[in-house]
């Protein structure tokens, strides 16, 4: 295996790609009982429409989702099941751009690995089986639909973009789950679970080369056909509506505003975008912001307000948001900020004081297994080392994040999702 040494952080990392393409990557934790196993796919809620071997499928939204929830299914039983009874802890999710099933133990690691990889990679679905499922998602659906926070943001994606599918919610609809069948989960299966297109990544104190073993002796051989994803048009700047109000059972009003701004490139340029945007938002928004600080003195804000910057395949967006009064004046004051902010320079103090903070809680996330494996697994699907953060980090510099502001903290890039107290019918 390939042994990447990072001296800035203290961290060492152990990788090899298989013949089917299989990328694995070993952090040793030398001294720690526990040993955790992120089995992860470049397959999430946006990837409903793909070409594989040169015909385009275009799948029921929710169907990653689905797929991740019937992938316990085994003929013996439920791989869930068998995990806990070895002693250990499993769990998976679906997210916009991957699926991850992992675990964590103590002991029998070996075993479990296998019994984590065979599930994975040989899917086991019947007609009953994945009927029954469909009422247990719907309920699940239904239960976020009736969460605030979930619509609040779900409205502000709408609002942001007109086609990409990051406006479509990750378990679909109770609609669109309708139209998924045991074909579909299979088609999906054959076209994202190749090994080629996966990561296992393993923490702990373990055996690396009985890590490869184990992955070439119970993968497939073969390593798939190259996928090529359909996300719609490129957008543009301008959003798709400015702003959408919603009813609902609330004590006081909840918003959300959100700016759209121009996606990631790929590699490094993506690493680094992301970091300028977290720090734009800590800088603009955060709790010791000037902003923040005068809001919450005139009771504008609450405890509830935050923010935060991602990025999704096409898509990349700053929002911020929380239980409040008056949400135009909160969403115009951020505005005014910023425009402060580029205007006449972020204070040099106050950046470096940001700055540190970020760096510190990016080594901090190092000590949480399942966030390094996470993080090496963002990294390979999208083409950077997360490993590289200092270096990126030393690549930025304050005039950086008043450029991100000046150019993204803009009306034409602005949204707002409202919630409203829902007014009782009269008797």
């Amino acid at each position: 295996m390939m042994k990447t040494e990072y001296p800035r952080i203290g961290e060492t990392v152990l990788s090899e790609t298989l013949e089917n393409g299989l990328r694995v990557a070993v952090v040793p934790k030398p001294g720690y009982r526990k040993r955790y196993a992120f089995f992860t796919t470049r397959y999430g809620g946006m990837d409903m429409k793909f070409r594989l071997d040169g015909v385009w499928h275009d799948t029921p939204a929710g169907i990653a989702h689905y797929l991740e929830h019937k992938m316990f299914d085994t003929e013996d039983g439920n791989a869930l099941q068998t995990l806990s009874q070895n002693g250990a802890e499993p769990n998976a999710f679906t997210a916009n751009s991957m699926t991850a099933y992992y675990f964590d133990c103590t002991e029998h690691f070996e075993e479990n690995l296998k019994i984590l990889l065979s599930f994975v990679s040989v899917p086991y679905f019947t007609q009953e089986s994945v009927d029954k499922e469909r009422g247990i998602i719907a309920q699940e659906i239904r239960m976020t639909e009736d969460t605030p926070d979930w619509r609040v943001y779900k409205n502000l994606l709408s609002c942001l973009y007109k086609t990409n599918p990051a406006r479509v919610p990750i378990a679909g609809t109770v609609e669109s789950i309708q139209e998924i069948t045991p074909e579909t989960l299979y088609a999906c299966h054959k076209a994202f679970y190749a090994p080629s297109n996966m990561l296992l990544c393993v923490v702990g104190d373990v055996d690396a080369e009985a890590v490869l073993s184990l992955a070439r002796e119970t993968l497939p051989r073969e390593g798939g056909s190259p996928i090529e994803r359909d996300y719609g048009a490129t957008e543009d700047a301008a959003v798709f509506e400015k702003s959408v109000t919603y009813p609902m059972e609330v004590a006081q009003q909840q918003f959300l505003v959100g700016f759209k701004c121009p996606a990631g490139g790929n590699g490094g340029e993506l690493f680094r975008q992301s970091l300028i945007g977290e720090l734009a938002c800590d800088i603009l928004l955060g709790e010791s912001s000037p902003l923040y600080m005068r809001l919450y003195d005139e009771g504008l804000i609450n405890g509830s307000f935050g923010g935060d910057f991602d990025q999704l395949p096409g898509v990349a967006y700053l929002y911020a948001g929380g239980e409040c009064r008056e949400p135009e004046k909160v969403a115009r004051a951020v505005m005014d900020e910023a425009a402060r902010l580029a205007r006449e320079g972020v204070d040099e103090g106050f950046y470096q004081q940001i700055r540190r903070a970020n760096f510190g809680a990016s080594l901090r996330s190092l000590n949480s297994f399942e966030n390094i494996a996470i993080g090496m697994a963002d990294g390979y699907f999208r083409g950077f080392d997360p490993y590289r953060f200092p270096e990126v980090y030393d690549s930025i510099a304050k005039a950086d994040i008043e450029a991100f502001l000046r150019e993204n903290i803009v009306e034409e890039r602005r949204a707002m999702s409202i919630l409203v107290p829902k007014k009782e019918e009269s008797a």
